[in-house]
C-alpha cells in the first residue's frame, strides 16, 4: 500500500492528501513526530535528504516535493483527469506549480510561518511578494472556473492550500472575488477534504 510521510499542518501536504482523495485512492498515513525531530532521523534522510515533508513511498517508488508528487500521481493514476499532454496546457499547469514552489512559497507561506510558528523571516520581502500575487491570480481567474482549461488540475490542487491558510499569515483574501469563488468551487468538489486552519 502507498505511504504518504504527512505533516498534519504543512499545506504542502495537503495537496497530496487532496489529490489521493480526488483519485479515491487508499493509502497509509504515517505523520511524522515532530518531537523528536523524525525529519531529521537518518531512515528518514534516506527517503527525503532535504528532511521536508510530504514523501510517498508508493510500493519501493519513492517520490518527494509536493509538485512532483502531484505529476507522479496525475499521470499514474490520474488519466487525463488532472494532467494535459496538450503542450500549452502543460506548459501552463507547469508554471502554476512553478508558482506553487516560488512566489507562494516565498510569500504567503512565509507569512504563515512567521504569524503561526514565530520564525523569524524577512517581513518586508515576504509582504512585498504577497502583494503582488493575488492580484495576478485574482485576475487570471476573471473569465475562468479553474486555472487552466475549464477543468480541475494540478495546477489548482498546487495553489489552493496556500491561499485557504492565507489568513493564518494575515492575508486577506476576501476583496478578491474571483479568488474567493474558486475557493468555494474548489472546496465543493466531491471527495474535498479540509486541513486544520483552513475555514469552510
Amino acid at each position: 500500500m502507498m505511504i504518504l510521510y504527512n505533516i498534519s499542518i504543512s499545506g504542502n501536504c495537503h495537496k497530496v492528501r487532496l489529490m489521493l482523495a480526488f483519485l479515491g485512492l487508499d493509502y497509509q498515513m504515517h505523520d511524522l513526530d515532530l518531537g523528536v525531530s523524525e525529519q531529521s532521523s537518518d531512515d528518514y534522510l534516506r527517503l527525503n535528504p532535504f528532511g521536508q515533508a510530504p514523501v510517498i513511498d508508493d510500493n519501493g517508488v519513492i517520490i518527494r516535493d509536493s509538485q512532483a508528487i502531484l505529476v507522479y500521481l496525475a499521470k499514474k493514476y490520474g488519466e487525463d483527469r488532472f494532467w494535459s499532454d496538450d503542450p500549452t496546457e502543460l506548459a501552463q499547469i507547469t508554471s502554476w506549480l512553478s508558482t506553487a514552489a516560488n512566489e507562494m512559497q516565498n510569500g504567503p507561506v512565509r507569512l504563515r510561518v512567521h504569524h503561526k510558528l514565530g520564525r523569524p523571516i524577512d517581513v518586508k520581502h515576504a509582504t512585498d511578494i504577497t502583494i503582488k500575487l493575488p492580484n495576478i491570480i485574482n485576475d487570471h481567474l476573471t473569465d475562468k472556473k479553474w486555472l487552466v482549461a475549464d477543468k480541475l488540475s494540478i495546477a489548482d490542487i498546487a495553489i489552493y492550500p496556500y491561499l485557504a491558510l492565507a489568513h493564518e499569515g494575515q492575508i486577506d483574501i476576501s476583496p478578491y472575488q474571483n479568488i474567493t469563488e474558486w475557493l468555494a468551487r474548489f472546496e465543493a468538489l466531491p471527495d474535498y477534504v479540509s486541513m486544520p486552519g483552513i475555514n469552510l
